[in-house]
């Protein structure tokens, strides 16, 4: 079992932090707003007051914040990471950020003696709370195989994807096909309400079918119940398609409906709904279908 220093207690990290104290992990909780670490120390865990203190002891350092702009502010300066973790220590990152941050960090943590795996997860609350995410890691081989048993911890599939940044390449692609998915979800909930058809039955039935998903099964119930609490904000997956739109300008991939998704999402944020769940893109095209807002309140 290992010393792990988790960075960053929020909807996926508390749960994921829980997972890895309940596997026998001693780990040590730290985030940037107080109040966080009540679940982990409920599990077994330690808060520290400080990244200093998180880290200093660690085996393991995980990282799981929002964007690149947090992952450099606790991986870098005097009172970050690489400053303060030992050398051998294997720093873990599970944020979604731009390849090229996860690359510039494994070249920085290097010269400090520290691996880096860049190993961004997907599967939202639900499942980070069920410790069943999907993780897609970049880095060398021989570190992901000595991840193993933290990643087994949280994950249900877990696959090396290649060298650094490869990782957070294969995750811009699942937000890719996550949005795409969302969106045609929503315009087939109007679709199916407008046509009169019991809407419950409906996506009991195309669940079933070719037209099931994950995504489907995960956002049924939140989307009968018009209850969009955040297991992903919308915010987030508006950064997440910064990140998918700017990698594929720079390789040349041409992402039609990419494009589209990506522009409805920034509608979302625009009128005030990014801190809703990604499924909250419904609301959008209730709005242009005529419901009034309150009906997706």
């Amino acid at each position: 079992m290992s010393t792990i220093a988790f960075l960053g207690l929020g909807i996926m990290g508390s749960p994921m932090a829980v997972n890895l104290a309940k596997a026998g992990h001693a780990v040590v909780g730290w985030n940037r707003s107080p109040g966080r670490a009540d679940a982990l120390v409920a599990a077994g865990g330690k808060e520290a007051g400080s990244i200093a203190e998180a880290v200093r002891d660690a085996d393991v350092v995980i990282t799981m914040v929002p964007a690149s702009p947090q992952v450099e502010a606790v991986a870098y300066g005097p009172d970050g990471i690489l400053e303060n973790a030992r050398p051998g220590t294997l720093l873990i990152d599970h944020s979604s950020i731009t390849p090229q941050t996860s690359v510039d960090l494994a070249k920085a943590a290097a010269e400090k003696g520290i691996r880096v795996l860049d190993a961004p997860v997907s599967g939202g609350e639900a499942g980070a709370v069920e410790g069943v995410l999907s993780i897609m890691v970049g880095g060398e081989r021989a570190d992901f195989d000595a991840a193993r048993p933290v990643f087994d911890a949280v994950g249900a599939t877990v696959v090396h994807c290649g060298p650094h940044g490869a990782g957070q390449t294969v995750k811009a692609a699942n937000q890719l096909i996550v949005a795409v998915n969302l969106q045609a979800l929503a315009e087939a909930v109007v679709f199916l309400e407008k046509s009169g058809v019991d809407l419950a039955a409906a996506l009991e039935v195309l669940g079933g079918g070719l037209a099931g998903s994950t995504v489907l099964a995960r956002k049924k119930d939140g989307i009968l119940a018009r209850d969009f609490a955040p297991g992903f904000k919308l915010e987030l997956h508006h950064k997440d398609m910064g990140i998918v739109t700017d990698a594929a300008r720079t390789v040349g991939a041409t992402l039609p409906a990419g494009a589209v998704a990506a522009q409805l999402i920034a509608s979302a944020v625009a009128r005030g709904d990014g801190a809703l769940d990604h499924s909250a893109l419904l609301r959008g095209v209730e709005l242009l279908s005529g419901y009034g807002r309150e009906q997706g309140a």
